[in-house]
């Protein structure tokens, strides 16, 4: 599948002929809770009724509100979610949500990409 987009969107999905799915959140954007349930929505439409690993590309993200945190507890098709960061900020981002919500497949955060995907593939 080539990448999603909706117009205006912060972020982009792929989901490999592999099973793997692949959400690029933009450098820099402020995700609010209509980005987060447009991607939830991006997600499930491309699963249909499947589940997948899913890597969500977080580096650089410039800030994540609280509904938004929110919306990533629902559960979706999503197997299981390796959140792939680069400096201090995404891991604070990503440990402040792994803390306050219950995510509802097993995630974890990565700063190497291999590390991640590594993972990612031990539930195949």
């Amino acid at each position: 599948m080539d990448s999603v987009a909706a117009e205006g969107s912060k972020a982009s999905l792929e989901l490999s002929n592999k099973g793997l799915l692949h959400l690029h959140w933009l450098p820099g954007v402020h995700i609010q809770v209509e980005d987060a349930r447009a991607a939830m929505e991006k997600v499930n439409e491309a699963c249909q009724q499947e589940e997948h690993p899913m890597l969500v590309d977080m580096a650089s993200v410039g800030s994540v509100s609280r509904e938004a945190r929110a919306v990533w507890s629902i559960p979706c098709r999503a197997s299981r979610i390796a959140l792939l960061g680069k400096s201090p900020v995404d891991r604070v981002l990503a440990n402040f949500f792994l803390g306050v919500h219950i995510p509802p497949c097993p995630t974890r955060f990565f700063t190497s990409r291999s590390e991640a995907m590594n993972w990612l593939k031990a539930d195949a």
